[in-house]
């Protein structure tokens, strides 16, 4: 049977909130766009994002792009690259209205204007007082503005394939890449996608560690395919756990609730971060906050018959502000924990949240590589945007507010940037039958019969290893360990075996491949720790208490051909504005 083969000028592979801003950017362009999503769009991820997006609009309190540089690059505890960070704030402004007049329900002001909140992390004049830079849709904000870009998209005429699942990067003995093969879940027939430049907006990959706050769909795919297409992931090692996962659940309770005036207690009923963060107390940035919970708990200072989870109070604030402000996390607190936030605290304790690494790009979203010119070669007709990429805005550690900002900033230039690229290659390359057959072997590979591992408890096993060896606090012979678990659970990959091999809307096949990518992205963040001998941003290391601004101020780049490790340098030098040289990270 003859594989069936469709052509558009651009492929977007994931619908959230980076695919869909790039898609709307090139629909309204009148590129014909497709769009590849494993669920219906308005499901992507970015629908969980709660707190806000953050932008310099001084609606509440004065502020400037340049404050909220100087936050980011110092959230990054000085890894994430200055250009970038400069272009992502000043882009911050324009990106917020167009969503605005496209249609974004912001909550307002009394005054009319989109209401802003504090969030962690966050200042006015470089470091003085707190900010109030994250606009809000209550805590809704994701999910206002993924459907939002959806409903545009549609307008637009976008092509969208709904739950189709992307199996393989096609590319050519030049490496260009030329579209995708990718597979209907309903029928199970693979598609292969032509097109003249691809953009993969996949998304995080939380689901690689076992009490995340992630969908279940994250399961890093993307990167996992630019892997195997020969791209390395930066910064893999840099992992955030968010402080206030629901404890023992995992699910998020946003910092907007600590934006609104909620503060965590130890089981002595003690406000604890001022010991920590003496300035910004509860709206220390995450890693901070996140790692002063895990000491409170080891210190025995935590609450709940184990020991084992601290308090997050929001009853202070009054139920009417709790229901204005904080709707969703109230539900989820009383559906998840069982409390209502208006009248007891929150169980919390740290989730696996965010990946501030990703498949390497510029800010143009364009994908980089070390090639034959330098450390940064683009990949011709490849892009990237979102959770899945990394311009390295966030270095070593996420401010909240800055991942809407991202995907969106990121996703509306790549989205400029390919029309560019389209203009100057209007024709197809030839395909490519070696890669199109390579596609096709790795599509058919859990079709073998007979016994063998089941999915599940592999995926389990995977699961509990990374977080073990992985996790909020890592040492070198946790990690050393951890790598060689995961060695042996690769090799074991090839022993998986299906009992249900039918076609028809099989979701244990495409669990098989969501595992085999996990494995390859684990890999990744796990080889890149054990190596990095210092502690920055989420990066924890007890052995190595202090950062290393003299060995270890550079990317690290992982390869999947044969576990190689690569570094580059930091991109220190802004586009407009004067540096702002690494100096002691304090709160």
């Amino acid at each position: 049977m003859a594989l069936a083969k469709r052509h558009f000028d651009a492929l977007i592979i994931g619908a959230g909130g980076a695919g869909l801003n790039a898609a709307l950017q090139l629909a309204n362009a009148d590129a014909r766009v497709a769009v590849v999503s494993k669920v219906f769009p308005t499901r992507s991820h970015t629908v969980a994002a709660q707190g806000g997006v953050n932008a310099a609009l001084a609606n509440v309190v004065p502020d400037s792009w340049h404050w909220h540089m100087f936050d980011t690059v110092k959230g990054s505890d000085y890894l994430g690259d200055q250009d970038a960070i400069e272009f992502m704030c000043r882009e911050a402004i324009p990106t917020v209205y167009e969503l605005e007049h496209n249609g974004v329900p912001f909550s307002r002001l009394d005054n009319g204007r989109i209401y802003q909140r504090a969030f962690g992390g966050q200042s006015q004049n470089f470091g003085g007082e707190q900010a109030s830079r994250t606009c809000a849709a209550a805590d809704r904000t994701g999910h206002a503005i993924l459907h939002t870009l959806y409903q545009q998209n549609l307008r637009a005429r976008t092509h969208f394939f709904d739950e189709y699942f992307a199996i393989e990067l096609i590319s050519d003995d030049e490496g260009a890449v030329l579209g995708a093969l990718v597979m209907e879940i309903e029928t199970g027939e693979p598609l292969l996608i032509e097109a003249k430049v691809t953009l993969l907006a996949t998304g995080g990959c939380g689901q690689v560690f076992r009490t995340n706050s992630n969908a279940h769909i994250n399961t890093g795919d993307g990167m996992a395919m630019a892997l195997r297409a020969g791209v390395p992931l930066q910064d893999m090692e840099f992992f955030q756990f968010h402080p206030t996962g629901i404890h023992g659940k995992g699910m998020l309770i946003s910092e907007a609730v600590r934006g609104e005036g909620g503060y965590l207690v130890n089981k002595d009923g003690e406000r604890f971060m001022p010991r920590y963060a003496p300035h910004a107390k509860d709206l220390a940035s995450r890693d901070v906050v996140s790692r002063a919970i895990v000491t409170e708990v080891k210190a025995g200072r935590g609450c709940g018959p184990r020991g084992d989870h601290v308090l997050l109070k929001a009853d202070h604030l009054g139920e009417e502000v709790v229901a204005k402000r904080l709707p969703g996390i109230r539900e989820s607190a009383i559906i998840f924990a069982g409390t209502d936030p208006a009248r007891e605290p929150i169980p919390v304790y740290p989730t696996a949240h965010y990946v501030m690494g990703g498949i390497p790009t510029d800010r143009f979203g364009r994908v980089v590589i070390p090639a034959r010119h330098g450390p940064e070669e683009a990949v011709p007709g490849l892009y990237a945007a979102g959770e899945c990429a990394c311009v390295s805005v966030h270095g070593a550690n996420r401010l909240g507010g800055n991942s809407l900002l991202d995907i969106l900033v990121f996703g509306r230039a790549a989205g400029l940037d390919i029309i560019g690229y389209l203009d100057a290659n209007p024709n197809h390359r030839p395909l490519n039958s070696a890669s199109v057959d390579a596609a096709m072997a790795r599509f058919q590979r859990f079709e073998q019969p007979g016994e063998g591992i089941p999915v599940a408890e592999l995926r389990e096993e995977f699961q509990k290893v990374m977080e073990d060896h992985a996790g909020v606090y890592r040492t070198e012979a946790v990690m050393a360990e951890g790598v060689e678990k995961l060695k042996a659970i690769r090799e074991r990959l090839d022993a998986v075996r299906l009992t249900d091999r039918s076609r028809v809307f099989n979701t244990a096949r495409i669990e098989a491949f969501e595992l085999a990518n996990m494995i390859d992205v684990g890999m990744g963040i796990a080889l890149s720790a054990s190596q990095r001998k210092e502690s920055r941003g989420a990066h924890s290391r007890p052995d190595y208490p202090e950062r290393d601004d003299k060995n270890w101020l550079k990317h690290s780049l992982y390869f999947r051909d044969g576990d190689q490790l690569d570094y580059k340098p930091v991109r220190t030098r802004p586009l407009s504005v004067d540096s702002f040289p690494p100096k002691a990270r304090t709160y």
